[in-house]
């Protein structure tokens, strides 16, 4: 493959997997818009982030074995087309109910770009590859933090929320109608995966089973929650709390931002010197650490607008570092199965991260306290997750007598 086309490649598959954190990052600094618009709570805004979640999570089963089935690119056309529709009904929304339903369909449709995107990449690169190639999406998706709530910010302050699920529907179908003209097929179907329950199920358990799948798919998603926890209660921290502008939310979400994004890139080098494995479980114990040291100083009032700044930073970066990892391990010893593999990787990470947001919701936090201690939880549960799932590891190589369970080193 030439280099010119293998870039272009990375970003096509790297606007795939923006386009739901754009969804999400895009409408953040219009809460209090929103919550005035509709005539009630920012904390009843956040639902709308829930819900879309919960879309995602949802659809995420659905297009990795239809993926696997018909090919990547004709779920994924059929995802986008059902994003757009959905776009526009959250634009003309007339109530929060209604906003929080369509924006579930919209998750719906959202979810079959990342599904495509991470099956993509276990299709084109080996494990050792596909590491680098999630840290340079990761690094495209970095972009979507870093001017999402910028342009959010700006189309909400100059015209009004409904504008920003308009523009969105124009980046899907910008989306849509380059992939159709230059994406190339990637997986062409496979007709031995039958489309009926019990065979599906079948599909999945046989996925779930492999314990270097759930050692790092759940590990890493538990820790992503940790992004969606800080995602959900963002508005209130630094609108709420902190009481700064819409337009000071953006600059501020995208310093944030540029943690996850440089820590991501920084992995490209540490995978040369470092086992995937290596570098999780420091990202793992670095990210617990940061978690008690904010909920410390939440509880003791320690804190200030530039150091919830700074612990946020460094929040976002630990996870940065975490995610490719987690994700080239758990992707690694599947073939066939990618896109299914892919699917339940990204439904654990999308219900863990409704549940987080969720609670964040639930909480109606006012202070930093209930917030910190959530990352506490997330962090520390992440990492027992991974002991106990690389233990099973260990046992499963120590019986079957092979030294090479697909690890990427």
């Amino acid at each position: 493959m030439k280099k010119t086309n293998h870039v272009f490649l990375i970003l096509m598959l790297g606007s795939l997997t923006a386009l739901g954190p754009f969804t999400i990052d895009m409408y953040l600094s219009a809460f209090p818009q929103m919550a005035h618009f509709f005539q009630t709570s920012v904390a009843q805004v956040s639902m709308t982030l829930s819900s879309y979640f919960v879309g995602l999570a949802s659809g995420q089963l659905i297009y990795g074995v239809l993926m696997d089935r018909f090919g990547r690119k004709k779920p994924l056309y059929a995802g986008l087309i059902f994003y757009i529709i959905a776009s526009i009904a959250c634009a003309l929304s007339p109530n929060i109910e209604i906003l929080i339903f369509f924006r579930f369909l919209q998750g719906l449709g959202a979810c079959a770009a990342s599904v495509a995107a991470f099956a993509m990449v276990r299709d084109l690169f080996t494990p050792q590859e596909s590491t680098k190639v999630l840290s340079l999406l990761i690094l495209i998706l970095g972009v979507s933090p870093l001017l999402a709530p910028t342009i959010g910010g700006f189309l909400a302050v100059h015209f009004s929320w409904s504008v920003i699920f308009f523009v969105l529907t124009g980046i899907a179908f910008t989306i849509l109608l380059v992939i159709s003209r230059f994406l190339p097929e990637t997986h062409h179907g496979d007709k031995s995966h039958v489309l009926k329950p019990m065979p599906i199920i079948r599909n999945y358990l046989s996925i779930i089973k492999e314990p270097q799948f759930y050692a790092f798919a759940l590990s890493g998603a538990t820790a992503f929650a940790g992004l969606f926890a800080y995602l959900a209660s963002s508005p209130t921290i630094f609108m709420e709390i902190f009481k700064v502008s819409e337009a000071a939310y953006g600059w501020i979400f995208a310093i944030i931002a540029m943690g996850i994004v440089g820590m991501s890139q920084f992995n490209v080098p540490l995978v040369k010197r470092f086992s995937s494995e290596k570098i999780l479980i420091g990202a793992f114990l670095s990210l617990l650490t940061v978690s008690l040291v904010f909920c410390f100083c939440a509880y003791h009032g320690y804190y200030n607008l530039y150091s919830v700044i700074f612990t946020l930073f460094l929040f976002l970066a630990c996870i940065g570092l975490s995610n490719p990892n987690s994700a080239a391990l758990a992707m690694a010893p599947f073939g066939k199965k990618a896109g299914s593999a892919a699917a339940l990787m990204g439904f654990l990470q999308m219900v863990l991260g409704a549940l987080a947001s969720l609670g964040v919701s639930l909480l109606k936090a006012q202070t930093l306290l209930p917030i910190s201690i959530l990352f506490v939880v997330l962090s520390t549960l992440a990492l027992i997750i991974l002991s106990l799932g690389m233990r099973q590891i260990k046992n499963k190589v120590e019986v079957s007598g092979d030294e090479d369970m697909g690890l990427a080193h």
